[in-house]
Order: C-alpha cells, then structure tokens, then sequence
C-alpha cells in the first residue's frame, strides 16, 4: 500500500522527532525515584536505612565529565546512609583516560555508612587492570570479598561478585566469612549472577547492566535486553533462589545513544524488614 507523499513524510517527520527526543532530550532526563526494598534478616537498626544506587554511568562523548559531576552532587546533598555502586562506570575501548575520569569523580562519594563499589563488562573493556587498580585506591572495593557495615551494635554485610561475563567470582566463595545468621547483600553488575551456581543465602542482590533495555514502547514492551534471564529488566524482581533482585535503569547508554519511555535513574532505596514493604 502506497502512502500519500505528505502522509508519509509525516511519518518520517514524528519518527525522526521521538529518535532526536531519545538521544537528546530524555538521556539526559536523570530521576531519583524512591523505592522501600523488603530485606530478609535485616538488622532492626538497619530499618529503614537509604541507599543511594549509581550503576551504569558510562562516562563516554555523550555522558561527560561535567554531567555526571553534576549528578554526582545531587547525590552528596541527599539524605543517606549509604552509596553502592555497580559498574559500568566509563564507556569504550581502552581508554585509560575516562577510567581515571570517572574515578576522581567516585572516588570522592561520601556516606555516613559508607560507599562500595563493583566493575562491570565496560569497565574491563576499558582497560581491565587500570579499572582494578582504581577500584583498589578508591578505598569502595568489595569485588570478591564481604565487608561488614555496623550501627548500634549490629551489622549487615555487603559483598560484591565479580562481573559474570569478565571475572565471575562464585558466590560461595565470596559469602565463605560471613555467619550464617547475619544479613547479606550482594552487588552484582549483571542480574544474571543471580542465577549462578551457588548455594549461600543471598537477602537482597544490587544489580544494573540493563539500562532498562533503554526503550520501552507501547502495547509491545522493552524490544531488547542484554541478559538471559528476560524477567530481569528492572526495578525489583524476584529469583529462582528465593531472594529478590533490584536492578537500576542506570544513567549511560549501550548500543542505542538515547533513551525511550526508559528514563535514566539513581534510584535511592529505603531498606525494610522483610513482610513491611
């Protein structure tokens, strides 16, 4: 079926619209939202305890330097406890120079509890060893092993695993020194360690790698996401193992340069026992 000439253009007019609105306009459309997590075995001092989640900043030409600095002091003027970071931090190709960007940049996040921090793929792929060596020196690092966070008397532990696709680090190793009894949360870049095999008890996994899948459209959903199991696209999921997932739609880009109905984030969590959510 043919179209009329001014139909058509038409058309192609609004689509051209919505694909410059994505890449220029909603990208840069950064929201806070505020989500209240249910955590089996938390603390009672820990109860209602916020966490700042950054994922996916993806320093790169269209996430600069000044942007997420910007970003980055919204975050130092909110009311938290702590910050969690879950990789993705620069975006290319061996670029040493972003990867020092970025971390002079997270390097100085502050909060009262605390700020820990993961890699993720694009952080390898940046340059695998400089990444590492700049987690280290950041003083956030959990890659591979537990910390334990205290207040009044109590504790919960933060552990981070390694990214599955570049250095997966089994979890049972991982949770190996923690006690049995205390709370755990795991970062993760990619959900998917979810579904790993390990049988340490996990209460709450933080995860990004996502993005949202960057497009989520009408009537047909989100057309694509960069991981196995499809139920893990956002917000907070439930797993096969029992525990729930939360994943960040994160502020970077991946293969599309924008963004659709899928709103960058800095999601802040509010931590809850479990049945109070």
């Amino acid at each position: 079926m043919n179209l009329p000439v001014e139909i058509a253009a038409g058309l192609l007019a609004a689509v051209v619209a919505v694909l410059l609105y994505g890449i220029f306009v909603e990208r840069y459309l950064v929201r806070f939202p505020h989500h209240r997590i249910p955590v089996p075995n938390l603390p009672p001092a820990f109860a209602g305890t916020t966490v700042v989640h950054i994922s996916d900043v993806h320093l790169s030409r269209l996430v600069p330097g000044w942007f997420v600095a910007r970003l980055f002091r919204k975050v130092a003027s909110l009311d938290k406890d702590l910050i969690v970071t879950t990789g993705d931090n620069v975006l290319g190709r061996e670029v040493p120079e972003r990867v020092d960007q970025v971390w002079a940049l997270l390097g100085a996040l502050r909060a009262p509890l605390g700020v820990f921090s993961v890699l993720g793929n694009c952080d390898h792929w940046a340059g695998a060893e400089r990444s590492l060596r700049r987690l280290g020196e950041s003083g956030q690092d959990v890659r591979g092993r537990a910390v334990a966070v205290e207040k009044d008397g109590q504790r919960l532990w933060i552990a981070g695993a390694g990214d599955l696709l570049e250095d997966h680090l089994p979890l049972d190793e991982v949770l190996a020194a923690v006690p049995e009894a205390d709370c755990r949360i795991v970062l993760a870049h990619n959900p998917d360690t979810a579904d790993t095999d390990f049988t340490a008890r996990v209460d709450l996994m933080l995860a990004g790698h996502t993005h949202g899948g960057q497009v989520e459209l009408p009537l047909i959903g989100i057309p694509m996401l960069p991981v196995k199991n499809k139920t893990y696209s956002y917000g907070l999921k439930p797993t096969p193992k029992g525990f729930p997932v939360f994943i960040s739609k994160g502020i970077g880009w991946g293969i599309f340069p924008g963004r659709l109905n899928c709103f960058p984030e800095i999601p802040i969590l509010e931590l809850v026992p479990a049945g109070r959510a």
